[in-house]
């Protein structure tokens, strides 16, 4: 396992290593997951998404180092046809819309693709199990580059939906207003985006931690392989453009890395991968 440090200027001028550090603790196998495609951890629970024969979330109970299922699961359908097809991120947020990404390449070349952000009825899909009749709207992720992965995120006091592209280069971190975002079609529509800034390539998937206003960008090292944890100063990178990179963390597994959340402390969280076999992680992260 290797670490890539990012060492800061302070302000007294003295050089400092900067946590925080993760590591695998233990790794499981969970089955129909499909793909499975990332992690949130919601209300107490975790809810871990993938793309089997129709996409769908599935909700566990977190039990010391494993993962009960509580017997919820969410098709991502309509009417039995399968809508949400490459689920890339859910953003939730307490007494904002609920918000489920959807990234889709065209062609091999990952150099076209489909972008879409589904706002739901959160409450409503868990207690029937499929999006009729709650999929309150569909908008096109146009302002984007390489896909969506929508996640909550804190700035200067007000909530914004962030995402980011998958993509060898022009990836970006947008800032979606979120009342906005649930009246419009299209994210390029006027008041929707309200910054952006510049970030490195193969975004999986993103992380918010509050109470540290740390974005974590969960990343391939190479298309599609290898794991990398980047965690951001946000408020920096926002006000500069461009991501202010806190620490890189590099870990020698050659898979794909899809997801990432921490659970019920600010030291334990969850990696997930699109492998059939060891596709759960739990983490341990030292601050």
């Amino acid at each position: 396992m290797k670490y890539f440090l990012s060492v800061l200027l302070t302000a007294t001028g003295f050089l400092t290593v900067e946590k925080p550090e993760i590591k695998i603790k233990s790794s499981h196998t969970l089955d129909l997951l499909g793909a499975c495609q990332g992690a949130a951890y919601l209300h107490d629970k975790v809810y871990l998404y993938g793309d089997r024969e129709v996409s769908m979330v599935r909700e566990y109970r977190l039990e010391q180092d494993s993962l009960v299922y509580t017997k919820k699961e969410i098709r991502l359908t309509v009417d039995g046809k399968d809508v949400i097809n490459h689920p890339t991120g859910i953003a939730s947020h307490a007494g904002k819309p609920t918000f489920i990404g959807n990234s889709i390449r065209l062609n091999p070349q990952g150099t076209l693709w489909k972008a879409v952000i589904y706002q739901v009825n959160w409450e409503g899909l868990k207690n029937t199990g499929t999006l009729d009749g709650n999929l309150i709207s569909t908008i096109e992720d146009d302002a984007c580059v390489q896909g969506t992965r929508p996640e909550y995120a804190q700035y200067q006091g007000r909530w914004y939906v962030a995402t980011a592209d998958y993509g060898g280069k022009s990836n970006e971190v947008r800032l979606y207003d979120p009342e906005m975002l649930s009246k419009v079609g299209k994210t390029s529509e006027k008041g929707v985006l309200y910054k952006k800034f510049s970030c490195g390539p193969w975004v999986q998937n993103l992380h918010w931690i509050n109470d540290k206003k740390i974005l974590v960008l969960i990343q391939n090292q190479i298309e599609g392989r290898k794991w990398r944890f980047t965690f951001l100063d946000f408020e920096k990178s926002v006000q500069q453009g461009r991501e202010q990179v806190i620490r890189v963390v590099d870990i020698d597994k050659t898979d794909e890395l899809e997801g990432f959340a921490l659970t019920n402390t600010a030291d334990r969280g969850i990696a997930v991968t699109s492998s059939r076999q060891g596709n759960i992680h739990f983490m341990d992260i030292g601050w």
